[in-house]
């Protein structure tokens, strides 16, 4: 008799990020994180907000194993963060810290965004396409012979993102992203930033920011993640924003903002 063979239902994609009570202490006995838990679809933007001295900075450096050897898992993309995936999960995990000038140093702007890829072993005409994509997505495909020293503060960090783009990242995390920008500059990293494809997770005090770009936001407050809601939601709870040393800038009304949510 012949066997039967019977699909099953396609299985959804794994979550671009989970995080199970993560719990992380330093060597001095400072402990940062408490047991924190949240999961980030493929595709979602969302803020990671909360005071300083929050955990933020702690929980970023998890993602692609900068840090680790706490209590709780970390997984990208359904892979566990340790040492057997580190260099895929670092592929796949892309930081834009907060100064471009900690990720630009080489001569041109080509030759920054291609170092990454380069140095993963793409090379050639492979190479050339992936720099000439990556530097297009954020707006800046003319600059690719300027020195990033002669590019303003705002076209430095859009380089900075391409730098990052160029590896293909599943997850893209931006550390203050509109800190320092002009209005114009601010308002171009926006647009880069809503054409993107990727999963972004953006730490930021930013709060109108936040508001503008990503629908969802965390509440991350004294190592534990205190609120997880639609970031209007959020920023409308006086209450909370009050509780964890949050401030909208003087005047502004978030029911005001039209969001992408």
């Amino acid at each position: 008799m012949d066997a039967v063979t019977v699909n099953s239902p396609a299985s959804p994609a794994a979550p671009s990020l989970e995080v199970c009570g993560l719990a992380f202490a330093y060597p001095d006995g400072h402990q940062a994180l408490f047991g924190v838990d949240f999961s980030i679809a493929r595709g979602e933007r969302v803020a990671l907000l909360g005071p300083n001295g929050a955990g933020k900075t702690t929980l970023v450096l998890h993602l692609n194993g900068i840090l680790g050897g706490g209590a709780g898992s970390v997984k990208v993309a359904g892979l566990p963060v340790g040492k057997k995936h580190m260099a895929e999960i670092r592929q796949k995990v892309g930081i834009v810290f907060q100064d471009p000038d900690d990720q630009l140093f080489m001569p041109t702007v080509r030759e920054d965004v291609a170092f990454g890829p380069a140095a993963a072993g793409l090379k050639g005409p492979a190479l050339e396409q992936r720099v000439r994509t990556a530097l297009e997505r954020v707006g800046m495909a003319g600059f690719a012979d300027r020195p990033p020293h002669h590019l303003s503060f705002g076209q430095r960090r859009r380089v900075a993102v391409a730098t990052v783009l160029a590896m293909e990242p599943e997850i893209l995390v931006l550390d203050e992203p509109s800190s320092n920008l002009d209005p114009a500059s601010r308002r171009e990293l926006a647009d880069v930033l809503r054409s993107l494809d990727v999963t972004v997770l953006m730490v930021t005090h930013d709060l109108p920011y936040a508001l503008e770009l990503c629908p969802r936001a965390l509440v991350l407050s004294d190592g534990v993640i205190a609120a997880d809601d639609a970031t209007g939601t959020l920023l409308r709870d006086e209450a909370l924003m009050r509780a964890h040393r949050l401030e909208l800038p003087f005047g502004f009304d978030p029911r005001s903002v039209t969001t992408d949510a």
